[in-house]
C-alpha cells in the first residue's frame, strides 16, 4: 500500500496549529462550498467551528451555492440559514457579488476555504477579490486557507485578460492557465490593486509547483457541478471556451467539458479537422455520439468528441480547444455559432470574447483562422507572467 502523502492543505494546518488572527477573533465568518474538506472529507465550516466555538458568526457561498446545487451561470442562490450551526448563509451569487457591509458587519475575520481549478474564467477568485475590496472598506481580515492548483503551477496558457473585456469571468488581466494557488492569486490581487487589507494565508505544506492533483493522494470532491472529475478540471482551462458558443460542453452528460459536439457534427472528421489545426497530441480526441440529458440539444444525438488527457502535466487544452472551434466553423459554416449575451452578467460583450479575454479569437476564426493564427491566439509570454507574480508565490 502506499504511503499517504504529505501534503497538508491550509484549512488542516490552521486547525493543528491556529494563526493568531484566528486565534484571537472573536467572531468570524467562512467562504466555502461543499468541496472545502479536509483529508477525511469533514467540512471546514462544521471543522472551524468546532475549533472555535461560538465564534462562527456567517457563511458565505459563491456561484452554485454552498452545496453546489446550481447547475448553470447566472443560476443565483438564495440566503440562508445553516440549520446545523445556526448562523445565516449568505450568497455571493444573488443580487449582488460583492458582500455588503451589513454582512461583515461585526466579523473580525473571513477565513476563505476554496477549492480552486487554476483557471482565469472559474468564478471563485473573482468572489475572493471582491471580497478582499469589501474586507478593505470594512476593516475586516482576510484568512485564505490556502489549496494546491490542481493543475500544477508551472504551465500557463492563454493570453491576459485585454482592459475593456473585464466582467465576472475575468476582472483583472490574469492568462487563462494562471499557475497560481487561490492564495497566490490573493496575495496577487492585493498588491496589483493596491488594497488596504489585512491578508494573511495559511500555505499548504509540501506542495510543489510540478505536482498535480493525482500526485496529492487524494479523491477529487467536485468544487462545482459540471466539473465532478479531474479529468475534466484538466482540459477545463480550453473547454471552458465552448460555454460562449454554439456547441455542447457536455452540460447534460456525466462528464462534462470531456465530452462535447452538435447535432451537425460528425466526430471523426471534427477530430481530423482539428489534428490538421494543430490540436494537442497529448490529448486523444475520441468520436462518439451522445445525447443530452438537459441544456444544449436537450435530447438530440450528438455527434461528439471526448478529451482523452495522455499527460495532463503537458496537456495544452488552451489551444487544443482553439483548434475544435476553428474545425467547427470550417466544417459546419452554417450551424456553428457564437453564444450571444448575456453572459455572466455582461449585457454587451460577446461571452466568447470575455472567456478569451477580447474579439481576436472570435474574429480570427470567422475569418477562417490557420493552424499559425492559432498558435499566435494561443500564444502567452509565461516567462514575463512568472516574473510579473514572483512576488505573489509562496511555493
Amino acid at each position: 500500500m502506499n504511503s499517504p502523502s504529505p501534503v497538508r492543505f491550509g484549512l488542516e494546518r490552521a486547525l493543528e496549529d491556529p494563526p493568531a488572527v484566528l486565534a484571537d477573533a472573536r467572531c468570524f465568518g467562512v467562504l466555502v462550498n461543499q468541496a472545502s474538506v479536509d483529508r477525511e472529507f469533514r467540512y471546514a465550516h462544521e471543522l472551524l467551528s468546532a475549533r472555535f466555538p461560538g465564534r462562527l458568526a456567517a457563511l458565505f457561498g459563491p456561484q452554485h451555492g454552498l452545496w453546489s446545487e446550481q447547475q448553470d451561470n447566472m443560476i443565483e442562490t438564495g440566503h440562508a440559514l445553516d440549520a446545523k450551526l445556526g448562523v445565516p448563509v449568505y450568497s455571493l451569487y444573488s443580487e449582488r457579488r460583492k458582500p455588503s457591509p451589513e454582512m461583515l458587519d461585526g466579523l473580525d475575520v473571513v477565513v476563505v476555504d476554496l477549492q480552486d481549478v487554476g483557471t482565469r474564467v472559474y468564478t471563485y477568485i473573482w468572489t475572493l477579490l471582491l471580497l478582499l475590496e469589501a474586507a478593505a472598506d470594512a476593516g475586516v481580515t482576510v484568512l485564505v486557507l490556502d489549496r494546491p492548483n490542481p493543475i500544477g503551477g508551472e504551465v500557463v496558457e492563454g493570453p491576459l485578460l485585454t482592459t475593456g473585456f473585464e466582467s465576472f469571468v475575468g476582472l483583472r488581466p490574469i492568462p487563462m492557465r494562471h499557475a497560481l494557488t487561490i492564495g497566490e492569486l490573493a496575495r496577487h490581487f492585493v498588491r496589483t490593486s493596491g488594497l488596504d487589507v489585512r491578508l494573511e494565508i495559511v500555505p499548504v505544506a509540501h506542495w510543489s509547483r510540478d505536482m498535480l492533483w493525482h500526485d496529492l493522494g487524494r479523491a477529487w470532491v467536485p468544487t462545482s457541478p459540471n466539473l465532478p472529475r479531474f479529468e475534466g478540471v484538466a482540459v477545463y482551462p480550453g473547454q471552458v471556451l465552448l460555454e460562449g458558443t454554439n456547441l455542447s460542453e457536455g452540460r447534460g452528460s456525466t462528464t462534462p467539458f470531456e465530452l462535447c459536439g452538435a447535432p451537425w457534427l460528425d466526430g471523426t472528421a471534427w477530430a481530423e479537422a482539428a489534428r490538421e489545426l494543430g490540436a494537442d497530441p497529448n490529448v486523444h480526441l475520441r468520436p462518439l455520439r451522445f445525447e443530452p440529458t438537459f441544456h444544449k440539444f436537450h435530447g438530440e444525438s450528438c455527434g461528439a468528441l471526448f478529451l482523452h488527457s495522455h499527460d495532463p502535466a503537458q496537456t495544452r487544452s488552451y489551444r487544443t480547444t482553439l483548434a475544435l472551434l476553428a474545425a467547427a466553423r470550417k466544417l459546419a459554416p452554417a450551424d456553428f455559432g457564437w453564444r450571444a449575451p448575456p453572459y455572466e452578467y455582461e449585457a454587451d460583450l460577446m461571452p466568447i470574447d470575455i472567456l478569451t479575454g477580447d474579439a481576436r479569437v472570435r474574429e480570427a476564426i470567422d475569418s477562417g483562422a490557420s493552424r499559425s493564427d492559432l498558435d499566435a491566439l494561443a500564444h502567452v509570454d509565461a516567462a514575463r507572467w512568472r516574473s510579473d507574480t514572483e512576488p505573489d508565490r509562496l511555493y
